[in-house]
């Protein structure tokens, strides 16, 4: 386990959380080309490293649970609402009568699953720190996502630093564990591989959704959007060279 790429998941985690607390106003575009850019970055890592992965290991076995990964991410964005790939709008648009608890479950769950994969050992050597910097910068929408919809529902500035302290850890401790786990259970390594495939669908299904949506209006294309997701895939085609 490598710690310092954990505490690049805490700070990026914690970067992301600071920005909506400490900018009143932030742009618009500047979500959107974030969570373009990242996602595709993400979506990169999932198809370049971790897809031949569970394939090599699991075979044709492995397609069976990466739908089921993604169709288990669409179950969490009912609680979630959609955070983990940017959606800041609730149903009716009603902040202030916003479930936490439902709310930050799913989305602690989603955080967890993120951290499984990164205490599997991977025979392909940069699939690990590949993973570690697409999940870093999937982080920073995804924590600016939810404290500032938890400042929407007014929660004072207290909670919103417990909230980020918490939600910051999960997906390291969740990387942890796994990593525990694997290096004294053999059989806990084994099926460290299926849930791997399950995280994989799960990236899946956010990355497309960002691809998609990610904010704009009709979920249209524009020139901005494009390069920003052009840029995140050279950067995974970019990991690649390391292998």
């Amino acid at each position: 386990m490598n710690w310092n790429y954990l505490i690049l998941i805490l700070l990026a985690t914690f970067g992301g959380g600071l920005i909506p607390m400490t900018i009143r106003r932030i742009n618009a575009n500047f979500t959107i080309y974030l969570l373009a850019f990242t996602g595709a970055f993400l979506f990169g890592i999932t198809i370049m490293h971790l897809l031949p992965e569970v394939y090599h290991e699991l075979g044709h076995n492995a397609g069976i649970y990466v739908v089921l990964g993604f169709f288990l991410q669409v179950f969490l964005q009912q609680l979630s609402h959609g955070m983990e790939h940017g959606h800041t709008h609730l149903p009716g648009e009603n902040h202030r009568h916003i479930a936490v608890m439902p709310l930050l479950l799913g989305l602690s769950i989603h955080a967890f699953m993120e951290g499984i994969p990164l205490g599997f050992q991977y025979e392909d050597k940069s699939a690990l720190p590949s993973l570690m910097v697409g999940v870093a910068a999937h982080k920073v929408p995804e924590a600016l996502t939810l404290i500032t919809v938890m400042m929407h529902a007014h929660r004072k500035k207290a909670e919103l630093w417990r909230i980020l302290i918490a939600f910051a850890l999960v997906t390291p401790l969740a990387a942890v564990l796994a990593g525990w786990m694997g290096n004294r259970f053999e059989i806990v390594q084994h099926y460290l591989l299926y849930v791997v495939a399950l995280v994989i669908g799960a990236f899946l299904h956010i990355s497309t959704t960002i691809f998609y949506e990610s904010g704009t209006k009709h979920h249209e294309l524009s020139g901005k959007k494009v390069m920003a997701i052009a840029a995140g895939l050279v950067l995974a085609f970019l990991t690649l060279i390391f292998e």
